[in-house]
Formats: structure tokens, sequence, C-alpha cells
């Protein structure tokens, strides 16, 4: 009994199987990308809260690095050192260091967008892949009940 390319449907299928795990792989990094992004966001709320209660005088946990703090007193608050990206800071007064960091979370929010837009393609090509497989498989199964039929007419 001859299954006439049937082994090539087969590997058809696997491939598309390769295909939607490749897929859900990059669906993964995506998500892990969201979340530290999200961690990112977190991290500038607390910076803003903190600026928007501090004041000169008070004494805070300064980050050495390591797991390691120094007490430090603020001696003037009116002046916040912002990092506006690829390494560079610079001092800005109170309100205007809230401003940028409201912005780097707009733009935060914004990539988190896209990557939920890409998100969303990715999952739509797996679906189409999930129902060109299923539609192979049962072709294939079609095929192989003919087969065995015509094998039983004989």
């Amino acid at each position: 009994m001859s299954l006439g390319g049937g082994g090539g449907g087969q590997q058809q299928i696997q491939q598309i199987a390769q295909e939607i795990e490749q897929i859900e792989e990059q669906i993964e990094a995506m998500e892990e990308e969201i979340s530290g992004l999200q961690d990112e966001k977190q991290e500038m709320d607390e910076a803003m809260e903190a600026i928007e209660a501090i004041e000169s005088g008070d004494t805070v946990q300064v980050p050495l690095g390591g797991d390691a703090f120094l007490r430090a007193e603020v001696q003037d608050i009116d002046e916040v050192i912002v990092e506006f990206g690829a390494g560079y800071a610079a001092e800005q007064e109170q309100g205007d260091a809230i401003d940028i960091l409201e912005n780097k979370q707009d733009t935060l929010d914004e990539r988190i967008e896209e990557i939920r837009s890409d998100i969303a393609e990715l999952e739509t090509e797996s679906e189409e892949l999930e129902q060109q497989a299923q539609q192979m498989q049962q072709q294939q199964m079609q095929q192989m009940q003919q087969m065995q039929q015509q094998d039983d007419d004989e």
C-alpha cells in the first residue's frame, strides 16, 4: 500500500509545528520584555513619589551598589539629577524632573503597546498555522481512509 506523498505532508506538518514553536518563543521573549518595561515604569513611579515627598534636610539611604547603602542628608531637593538616556544626565528642577520621568513613562507605554500589537499579530499567525496543520492532517486522514477503502474493495 503506497501513501502517495503522505510523508511529504507529514514533513509540512512538522515544519508548521516548528514555526508555531518559534512564534511561541518570540511571544514569550516579548512578554518578558514587557515585564521589564513595567518594572522600569514602577521604578520611575517610586522615584517621582520620592522626589515629591523628600524635603531638604531629610535623611535618605543612597545605594552604593552590591546591596550596600549609605545614609545621607538631602541638602537641596530643588535640583534633581535625571538621566536622559545613553548615559547622559542633567540637573533639573523638581517639577521638570518629574515631567521628564513622566515623558519616559509615556515612551515606555508606547513601546509596551507596540510589543502587545506584535504579540497579537504573532498569535494570529500561530492560529492560522495551527488551522493549516489541522486541515493537512484531516486531508491525510481522508486520503488514508480512501486508500484503505480501495484496498478493501479489491
